[in-house]
Order: structure tokens, then sequence, then C-alpha cells
């Protein structure tokens, strides 16, 4: 018969010795860990900054094109509202005037039938019905054909202001995703940005000077001599280049801030010339040209999706609005991939 015994108890030696065991494991997991996930170099962390900052710009193009799709339907809206609340108004005069011939039949001896099928819940069957029953003049069929005219067009302006509304519902909808990706993108950048430590931070920020400085070309082009550009191009360019130094903020027009096209828009507005509020719309308007032949104050748009635009200003440079953490300032018109070139 087999026996059933206690089973022994660990000492107070072995369980201080499963103990050490045990956060000695522990240590070495963390130290494996840390040695699996090391801390990112500032190569890293610029390059991944880099393609946040050209997704940021990215989507603030498409923020700023909802917007501007809002603000259009938002007045477009209005006038449509204006213009019902006016048919409604046109509308209860017609009816108005046949209920006025109504009562003044009424009183002198009774409603004639044809006043009464104008005041019918059918309208819109009167005139069959007049025409086989000889039971209409022409005075009052024509008051009601006005009446059942004036009837559609309400309707169809009814129908136009709700296609607005909801096609505005839709764009405000687009408007607040593409504002959360731009802060997302933001927050991104600036969270690697904090990653590193307190003297590649330092070192990053050097390497983007050099990198301005490289891109300006400044050592090489003398922007104290650029040649003479004619018309509005000119006073776009004088006003675009005044703005050296004023800060990128997403989505703004000026006057003190800008996105890349909002200075587009800004500087050509000065010259009393409207452009569309995104570069991809800037991208697809005027005459495009080359590089080689191109004239201060076209266009250039950068990118395989057209997220930025600079302006050109002569001696193969042009100035522009970066990114965010970065001020309007001049840079070589071939430091970016160019899409195309457009003459406004």
């Amino acid at each position: 018969m087999a026996s059933h015994r206690r089973p022994k108890q660990p000492s107070r030696a072995r369980v201080s010795v499963l103990t050490a065991a045990a956060a000695t494991a522990v240590a070495l997991s963390a130290q494996v860990a840390a040695h699996a996930a090391p801390q990112p170099n500032k190569e890293d962390v610029k390059a991944q900054i880099d393609q946040l900052q050209q997704e940021q710009e990215q989507a603030a193009e498409k923020y700023n094109g909802a917007k501007e799709r809002a603000d259009q339907l938002r007045k477009q809206s209005d006038q449509l509202q204006d213009q019902v609340a006016r048919s409604q108004d046109q509308m209860t005069q017609l009816q108005v005037g046949l209920a006025e011939v109504a009562g003044e039949q009424y009183r002198t001896g009774g409603i004639d039938p044809s006043v009464q099928l104008m005041l019918s819940s059918d309208p819109s069957g009167y005139l069959d019905k007049a025409s086989s029953a000889q039971q209409a003049s022409a005075s009052q069929a024509e008051a009601l054909k006005g009446l059942l005219d004036q009837q559609r067009r309400l309707d169809q302006e009814k129908a136009e202001a709700a296609a607005v509304l909801a096609s505005l519902d839709s764009t405000t909808k687009d408007l607040n995703q593409a504002k959360t990706d731009v802060n997302t993108k933001l927050k991104a950048a600036q969270d690697l940005l904090n990653s590193l430590s307190a003297a590649d931070r330092a070192a990053l920020k050097a390497q983007q000077q050099q990198d301005d400085r490289a891109s300006r070309g400044s050592d090489r082009v003398d922007l104290s001599n650029l040649p003479p550009a004619s018309g509005y191009a000119a006073v776009a360019v004088a006003k675009a280049m005044s703005k050296q130094g004023s800060p990128y903020v997403w989505g703004a027009t000026g006057s003190s801030t800008f996105d890349c096209s909002g200075l587009m828009v800004w500087a050509y507005g000065q010259a009393g010339v409207s452009l569309p509020r995104t570069s991809q719309e800037q991208g697809h308007i005027g005459t495009a040209v080359t590089l080689s032949t191109a004239q201060p104050g076209d266009l250039v748009i950068y990118g395989g999706d057209m997220h930025h635009v600079a302006m050109y200003i002569g001696n193969g440079m042009v100035v522009h609005a970066p990114h965010t953490g970065d001020v309007v300032k001049v840079m070589k018109a071939d430091a970016m991939s160019i899409n195309t070139i457009r003459r406004i």
C-alpha cells in the first residue's frame, strides 16, 4: 500500500538561492532587452523626422484643399438657402393671390370650378382636367402654370441645397481628419527628437544648419544680383522675398506666417492675381516650362504627389516656406525633386 507523505518544504537557504537566481535572470533579461533595442542614433532619427515632415506637409496640403472646398460649399449653401427663402416667398404670394380670387368668387355667388381645381390637393392635374372640361380661362390656366413652375423651381432649389449641405458635411469630416493627421505627424517628429540626448539634438541642429547652407548655395550665388522680373511676377517675387525669416505655420496664408502654397497665394495676391490654395492645384495652372527656361515668378512644384511648391527667383534659386520649425528662405531650385514648373 502506497504511503502518502507530505511534500518536503524548501529550506530558507534554498528559497534565498532561488530568489537570487530569479533576480539575476531578470537583470540579465533587462540587459538583453537593452541590447536588443538600442537607443536611436541621430542619423536614423533625422531620416525619420525628414519623412514625417514630408508626410505632415502632404497632410497640410490636403487640409488646405478641404478647407478651400468647405469654404466654397459654405458660401454656396448660404446662397442657395437665401434663394430657397425668396422662392418660398414668391410661392406664398402666388398661393395668396389664388386664395383671394376664391374668396371673392365665394362672396359673389360661389367658387368657380376652375378655381376649385387650382386650389385642390392635386394641382398638377389641373391643366389636363380643365382642358378636357373646358372649365379654365386662359388667364386662370396661366396663373396655375406659374404656380406649378414656381413649385418645381422651389423643389429643385431645396434638393440642391440639401446636396450641398451633405457635401459640406463630408468635406468637414475630411478637413478634421487631415488636421488630425497633421498634428499626429508633428507630435511623432517631436517625440523622435526628444528621444535623442541633448548632445545628439545639438549635433542634429548643427547638421540641419549645414544642410541649409548647402541647399542655399549662398557661397556661390549673389542674391543681390537676381535677374529682374516683369509685370505682376515682379511684385510677387518682391513680396515673397520680403517675407524671408517668417515662420512656417501649416494652413497659414500670411501676412506673418505661411505654409508653402500659402506663401504663393499671398505673394501673388499682393499683385492682384488669385491662385488656387494647394500646391497640387497650383501645379496644374499656367504654362509648363523647364528649369533652363524658368523666369522669376514661376512656380516650382516638388514631389511625385506635388506636396511642395516654391517660387523661382532667378540664378537657379527659389524662395519657399519649407516645413514646421523652419522659416521662409531661399534654396537651390534643384535641391529637391522637381515635378513641374508653371508660368502664371
